[in-house]
């Protein structure tokens, strides 16, 4: 049963990497080009870059992203093989002051749902580090269902799945063209800025006590 919290609100969504989880390759990739910045750059850019990622994020197994990267940069091979064998070395720790959010948010009896891009390959990894995954009612990870934000099919999934009300629903994440798709579809949506940011900006929702 949805609680009554005297707000038009009821759910809070949550992206995960980089507002829960701060991620960036170059955590790992600072380590494997030692006082070379801009090589670890042009790698990044040139090589395991971005779009590469969201490859990994649809439906897209590692080995396969992997070995056909490989092929295509075979010089490159110990670079691109450490994208997989040291993946969880692009985690940072816990956004605290977020997570501590978030458990405030599960005390206070609030549905939360988390809606990310990520690997099926490497999700588990992070589902048995970080325990306050528990706190979420459910989650729609892009690479378990085949399709990643901003796609406006897993954003409706998300919502077919859980029975939830877009006008209703809070979806924070902290990517501009996220943000954009969700609100084309009606959701109430902050763009993460900062944890600060984000409890002025849930504040204002009446979600919790404003700042």
């Amino acid at each position: 049963m949805i609680p009554m919290h005297g707000t038009n609100i009821d759910a809070i969504v949550f992206d995960l990497g980089n507002v829960l989880i701060p991620w960036d390759p170059r955590n790992l990739y600072r380590q494997l080009f030692p006082g070379d910045p801009e090589g670890m750059e042009r790698f990044i850019a040139t090589v395991c870059t971005p779009a590469w990622n969201d490859t990994l994020d649809s439906d897209q197994s590692f080995a396969e992203g992997t070995a056909e990267l490989i092929r295509r940069h075979p010089g490159q091979e110990s670079l691109i093989r450490a994208y997989d064998e040291r993946w969880e070395e692009m985690l940072g720790d816990p956004i605290g002051e977020n997570v501590a959010l978030l458990a405030e948010l599960s005390r206070a009896n609030w549905p939360l749902y988390a809606l990310s891009n990520w690997s099926k390959d490497k999700f588990p990894v992070a589902r048995a580090k970080f325990g306050f995954f528990s706190l979420f009612k459910g989650m729609v990870i892009s690479g378990e269902e085949g399709f990643r934000k901003p796609n406006p099919a897993i954003f409706r999934l998300l919502l077919d799945r859980y029975s939830l009300d877009p006008a209703r629903t809070v979806f924070i994440d902290d990517t501009l063209m996220h943000i954009e798709a969700a609100k084309s579809l009606g959701f109430i949506t902050i763009r993460h800025n900062s944890p600060g940011q984000l409890r002025i900006d849930l504040g204002k929702l009446g979600v919790i006590p404003a700042v």
